[in-house]
């Protein structure tokens, strides 16, 4: 895989280094022309100069202008080729070498400049690993990570990049995933997490068993789709390159009339010139890149120039709630105590014991929140019985405990007071499950488990509506009055809930009949039907998630909702700029033409202005690579800290390379 990186990375410097040297060697010999001066002894030389000056820098337009003529695509270097040897018939060499070399020049400048907005890409292909330390017969040994093994354990050092997708072995580390998710802070990745490739190790050593290698990597895939996207058109740009076919042969129709009626070939040549639409075709797609390459990075994976011109037109936005505005993994949330005998750790202990070894999906989050307690939770229950759809019941401290619905407490006798069916209609009505727990044949407490809301969710919502959304919608296949309970903490009036996949596109589409431009937020895979109604479809954390990657118009590679916004933003800017960029095009080539009609504009100067006018745009165009960083905010709302360097324990990673070999 690395060879076709570094093959990639050696095609963007290419044309860039051939032209700069044309350029060099251009502008010497028309510096030496000016050096000896015009007239007596002197003008053989002064013309033998300027025409090797005309020839170096005006080799390469003319190859390519022949090279699309052989197609039928009549372009920018024709017309010029067109003037530059119409010059040199009638002897103004000066005018010829002048062309070509503001030509050429510019066209390295431009070069240069368009290849900083693909500065994302670049960095993408830079930071790709080259190699793998992998553990095979016992050994270490270093190949390309193309050659890694599905389940092959994988040894990362401190300060070292992970070269393969996979979940960590052994060993923790701080990981910085700042180029595939965006995030500026590393991440602590401790067995069982998941880990990317390009990721790079910041401090501690890890033993990664792959899952993906080669192109079936997050970070192969992620430069796949922006080298796609960058080159995607809009339609806008399609329809500017359209005008530009026959634009280009409107400007040779032009001259050619100018000198049927004035018989001056000078001027016609000196239309050629300036009218070249150069400004015009690069204005969009310069735009376009750049937008792209600043939405990679900050871990905005855009499509295509299509989607992220649409994104800019949205108006209302659907946004799924689990696992968009909640985490989408239930949490303890809440343990009220209804004996005043116990406490809280005492009823929580009591549930976390009567749920050990239980399969249920709430069994976990009082396991979890019982350990994160310090109780003590054994491995199973004894006398463990499943009540389907109710609870479960099991024997705790020679006890039978009872976890479950109001519906179980009747069927198994146990008395329910008041206080319990008031606490566990107020956890309801907060969007909560509850479950009551029992002791001794009476209700000692109840639990609440919710999907965690994330605590950035309000203020995304509200920087969506900074943004211009008009209407911000919750689409749930969750409860009504979960779905409520949610919305009301977000800030989202309009909630749409029990809703199936069907449903959820029949919404997409009667806000799309009330004239709106909607985005739908999901998951990628069980909102596919309304990702792919919408105007612009929107993944949300899918680092590592194929179908988000290949079915989302866009995708956020972090899980921060935040980046929704950013992405609306960004796409605006995007619009805003290229919209400036043709209007500059439009206004140079509209007073360039009443220029030469008037007599005040030659061939010379006219292409000194025309190339300006390109550099201007894609200088205008870069603006957006320098746009507003959300860092500080984000960051200032995360939860996890490296204060201290995780280090690995002595003997740890050696014990690690011995159980992995064991495993083998």
């Amino acid at each position: 895989m690395h060879a076709r990186i570094h093959a990639r990375l050696a095609a963007l410097r290419q044309p860039l280094g051939r032209r700069w040297a044309a350029v060099a060697l251009s502008g010497t010999l028309i510096a030496a022309a000016l050096a000896i001066g015009r007239g007596g002894d002197g003008e053989t030389a002064w013309s033998t100069l300027m025409l090797a000056a005309t020839l170096v820098a005006g080799a390469g337009i003319a190859v390519r202008a022949v090279r699309a003529l052989a197609v039928r695509d009549i372009g920018i270097e024709l017309l010029v080729t067109i003037a530059v040897v119409g010059a040199i018939v009638i002897g103004e060499l000066w005018e010829a070498a002048a062309v070509t070399f503001l030509f050429t020049f510019g066209a390295a400048l431009e070069t240069l400049t368009i290849s900083r907005t693909r500065g994302a890409l670049r960095q993408l292909l830079a930071i790709a690993p080259v190699t793998a330390t992998v553990l095979r017969g016992g050994e270490r040994i270093e190949v390309d990570p193309a050659d890694v093994e599905l389940g092959e354990p994988v040894l990362v050092m401190p300060g070292g990049k992970i070269p393969v997708d996979g979940v960590v072995d052994e060993g923790s580390a701080a990981v910085d995933e700042s180029s595939i998710t965006g995030e500026s802070l590393p991440r602590e990745a401790v067995a069982g997490g998941r880990v990317f490739a390009g990721s790079v190790l910041r401090a501690g050593s890890i033993v990664v068993r792959a899952t993906g290698v080669g192109a079936d990597t997050t970070l192969a895939r992620i430069i796949h789709r922006v080298e796609e996207a960058q080159e995607a058109k809009a339609p806008a740009q399609r329809l500017m390159e359209r005008f530009a076919r026959w634009y280009t042969p409107g400007v040779v129709a032009l001259a050619a009339g100018a000198y049927a009626v004035s018989g001056d070939l000078e001027l016609a040549l000196t239309l050629l010139v300036i009218a070249c639409p150069g400004a015009l075709v690069i204005s969009m797609p310069v735009s376009i890149v750049a937008g792209i390459g600043r939405a990679a990075r900050r871990g905005i994976l855009v499509k295509g120039g299509e989607h992220l011109e649409a994104a800019g037109r949205v108006d209302a936005i659907a946004l799924d709630k689990t696992g968009t505005l909640t985490r989408g993994r239930p949490v303890l949330s809440d343990v009220a105590v209804i004996d005043s005998a116990s406490d809280a750790d005492e009823v929580l202990g009591w549930a976390a014991g009567a749920e050990a070894g239980s399969e249920h999906p709430l069994a976990a989050p009082i396991l979890a929140a019982a350990r994160a307690a310090g109780l003590d939770v054994p491995l199973r229950a004894e006398a463990f019985e499943a009540h389907v759809g109710r609870g479960v019941s099991a024997t705790v401290d020679g006890e039978r405990v009872v976890v479950g619905t109001l519906r179980l407490m009747d069927d198994l006798a146990v008395e329910v007071g008041r206080l319990a069916v008031e606490r566990a209609e107020q956890m309801a009505a907060a969007g909560l499950t509850a479950a009551l727990v029992a002791r001794g044949g009476r209700v000692v407490g109840v639990v609440g488990i919710g999907d965690e809301v994330r605590p950035e969710a309000a203020a995304a919502v509200s920087a969506l509506r900074a943004a211009g959304v008009k209407r911000v919608v919750m689409l749930t296949g969750d409860s009504e009055r979960v779905a409520r309970a949610v919305a009301e903490r977000v800030g989202i009036d309009e909630v749409h809930a029990e809703l199936l996949p069907e449903d959820k596109l029949e919404r997409i589409a009667a806000l799309r009949e009330q004239g709106h431009v909607v985005a739908m937020v999901g998951d990628g895979v069980n909102d596919a039907p309304a990702l792919a109604a919408a105007d612009v479809g929107i993944a949300m954390g899918a680092a590592g998630t194929d179908v988000a990657i290949e079915t989302a118009d866009i995708t956020l590679m972090s899980d921060r909702l935040p980046r929704i916004a950013e992405a609306i933003e960004l796409s605006r800017s995007t619009v805003g700029n290229l919209r400036q960029n043709v209007g500059v095009a439009l206004v140079t080539v509209a007073v360039l033409l009443a220029g030469v009609l008037a007599g005040q504009v030659h061939m010379a100067g006219g292409m000194l202005v025309h190339q300006a006018s390109v550099i201007l745009v894609v200088l205008n165009a870069m603006r957006l690579l320098r746009g507003r960083r959300a860092d500080g905010d984000d960051e200032r709302a995360e939860t996890a800290t490296y204060d201290a360097v995780i280090e690995p324990e002595p003997g740890e990673l050696e014990a690690a390379w011995a159980g992995a070999s064991a495993a083998r």
